[in-house]
């Protein structure tokens, strides 16, 4: 069965069966659709029927990296719980990919981040032999090298970035503007990038002043980093949930972890309230009491002592 097909099915379900409104079937075919377009452009076109749980729970990442709000993702599912309801009810599948998916929590939550490890196997495992070899290195980079948002990323332009300097100006939630410093090795990639690659480009009118670009000139979307990114956390098996936001994690996590002033962090990440920077002080909470167990005398007496009970 074609996403057209089912669609206009649910549709006519809901309209029919459940008489409602042109406006929540309106909301309804917007649920649907976004799930399609995620299928189409991330998992190679596959039909409604073909969906898992694992197809689900990447889509729920996307939406969470490209901005949606959690009350906004929680009325996303209760749409697609509706639909594959009404396909269940069909018998055009035999299982629920949305049954064991919990509407978020609205509140914070300690966010995956990668250990510096990991990352550095993630940026050396991009294959430099493809002609998007050197953009996605350099674009990862700096994602990781700034704590970017993946908005702000695609955002930026050349005449925003002072090499000379080693900062760039970034334009971030609300149009404030912030200044952050871009490490040696993610401009030492992004002249590579410039060289190689985007001075030998078309570029297209009104999209030459954007650093990262796609095969067609133009700026690439925020959905095309996070493919980016998904590609290379299934070649390296990261059993993370990785998406862009996931960069930005760690890259404040290392700060914090490496002793970084909590407030030049906030000034880093261009967080307007201190509270929203102070999860990255419980995760590395959660790093130094590990070096405690593993390290500390009477933390290895205390967990001797209860395996003998």
């Amino acid at each position: 069965m074609s996403w057209p097909i089912a669609q206009r099915g649910f549709l006519n379900y809901l309209r029919l069966e459940k008489s409602l409104s042109a406006n929540s079937l309106e909301a309804y075919a917007a649920d649907v659709a976004k799930l399609q377009r995620y299928a189409e452009t991330s998992l190679a076109g596959k039909s409604p029927v073909g969906i898992t749980l694992d197809d689900v729970r990447g889509f729920l990442v996307m939406l969470n990296d490209i901005g949606i709000a959690p009350t906004s993702q929680a009325r996303i599912i209760s749409g697609l719980k509706s639909f594959y309801g009404y396909l269940l009810l069909e018998k055009e599948v035999k299982t629920d990919p949305l049954e064991l998916i919990d509407t978020p929590r609205i509140g914070r939550h300690l966010p995956d981040v990668l250990s510096v490890q990991e990352m550095e196997d993630l940026l050396g495992a991009i294959d430099l032999s493809k002609p998007e070899g050197t953009r996605n290195r350099a674009m990862l980079e700096m994602l990781y090298s700034c704590g970017l948002r993946v908005s702000e990323l695609v955002d930026v332009r050349i005449s925003c970035l002072h090499a000379q300097e080693g900062f760039l100006r970034v334009v971030g939630k609300g149009n404030k503007e912030r200044l952050v410093p871009i490490g040696s090795t993610a401009l030492q990639w992004m002249g590579y990038y410039r060289e190689q690659t985007r001075n030998h480009q078309v570029i297209k009118p009104g999209q030459e002043d954007f650093l990262f670009l796609n095969r067609r000139g133009s700026k690439l979307s925020r959905m095309m980093v996070f493919n980016i990114i998904r590609e290379q956390v299934q070649k390296l098996g990261i059993q993370k949930q990785i998406s862009p936001h996931t960069f930005r994690h760690s890259f404040a996590t290392h700060l914090v972890e490496a002793g970084a002033d909590l407030r030049a962090v906030q000034e880093l990440l261009g967080h307007a309230n201190i509270s929203t920077t102070q999860v990255y002080t419980r995760l590395d909470f959660q790093h130094l009491s590990k070096a405690y167990d593993a390290a500390h005398p009477r933390a290895k007496r205390a967990a001797g002592s209860k395996e003998k009970k």
